[in-house]
């Protein structure tokens, strides 16, 4: 249906009436003229000037269709559509994604090629994301240090935009993991209890910051958070020599994974701690995450709105123009 912002406009229609009943023209005196009669000069005032005629002159009336659309314009008419109920079960899911420096390690394979270890988590949590009907899902990126890059909503699709889009290092190079989850803790403590999610993956471990993981999970299970941990990264990575293959060696590009502080993580707050090796095994993982039941959510409903202000104001100058172009071509003249 349609609405209108500013309905006290229409208070401004009779305007031009008293505009015109309070500016009368000064009266001014005129030479005597002395006629033996006045009835031609009067009927040939009224013929030159249209009064007597029972209709108004079709400029008043163009100009008062042109008041009246622009006052339609301010009070600012809008398209109130039916409500819009949104999902009513579901889960508060908060994602901790870490983009610290060693994420750009090249350990892990995607379509037959090696990439880095953020191009696979972007892949494969950009899925997950998009599966996620009825669940509000929030995102925090983390690295020397942590903040929220999209707030818990159910707009999935610009949070997997806002993923796809963080570069590996934007957020320092070392691992802030006790104040990611400190910070999804702020976030997530306002919502429903019973239904508060953070799932955390990185492939280091915390060496900065103002909270400790430990600690940091000690307080999400004081809220009622459940956190599972995701440690990512390969466990060997062959690298070649100065000669080629040839004296090449085997490293762990994940000797840093702190796996004990990620367990007690997930344990301290009824989550559990998953370790990704592989592309295979982070989608396999995530597959897990998604068995998680959802839980009885207050219902929310939204109206859409559509302005309609630019529909009369355009009218109205439309038929100002037209009244521009019969001056300019004497139509209807006087």
């Amino acid at each position: 249906m349609i609405e209108w912002i500013w309905p006290y406009a229409f208070l401004l229609l009779p305007v031009p009436l008293l505009v015109r009943w309070l500016w009368r023209p000064l009266a001014r005196e005129q030479a005597a003229l002395t006629v033996p009669s006045v009835a031609s000069f009067r009927a040939d005032a009224e013929s030159a000037t249209g009064i007597g005629r029972e209709r108004l002159p079709w400029r008043v009336i163009l100009l008062w269709l042109i008041w009246a659309a622009l006052v339609c314009a301010a009070a600012r008419p809008q398209w109130t559509g039916d409500p819009v109920t949104l999902p009513t079960t579901g889960r508060d899911l908060m994602l901790a994604v870490d983009i610290s420096g060693s994420m750009g390690t090249e350990d892990l394979q995607l379509g037959g090629q090696l990439v880095n270890r953020l191009t696979v988590v972007k892949n494969v949590v950009r899925d997950f994301i998009a599966e996620r009907e009825g669940d509000r899902v929030g995102l925090i990126l983390f690295g020397t240090n942590a903040y929220v890059q999209a707030p818990l909503t159910f707009d999935l699709p610009t949070v997997n935009q806002l993923l796809t889009e963080a570069p590996v290092g934007i957020a320092g190079g070392k691992t802030a993991i006790g104040d990611a989850i400190g910070l999804a803790v702020k976030r997530l403590r306002a919502r429903p209890a019973g239904d508060k999610v953070l799932i955390l993956l990185t492939d280091g471990a915390n060496n900065v910051g103002e909270v400790a993981p430990v600690k940091a999970a000690e307080l999400a299970a004081q809220e009622g958070i459940r956190i599972y941990t995701i440690g990512v990264g390969a466990d060997e990575m062959r690298l070649p020599s100065i000669f080629g293959s040839f004296g090449s060696r085997v490293v762990n590009p994940s000797a840093e994974l702190d796996e004990e502080t990620l367990t007690t993580i997930a344990r301290t707050t009824g989550g559990q701690y998953y370790r990704a090796q592989n592309t295979a095994k982070l989608i396999e993982i995530y597959s897990i995450i998604d068995q998680l039941e959802p839980i009885e959510q207050e219902a929310e409903t939204f109206r859409p709105i559509a302005a309609l202000y630019f529909w009369p104001m355009a009218a109205g100058w439309l038929l100002f123009l037209g009244l521009l172009i019969a001056d300019w071509r004497g139509w209807g003249g006087d």
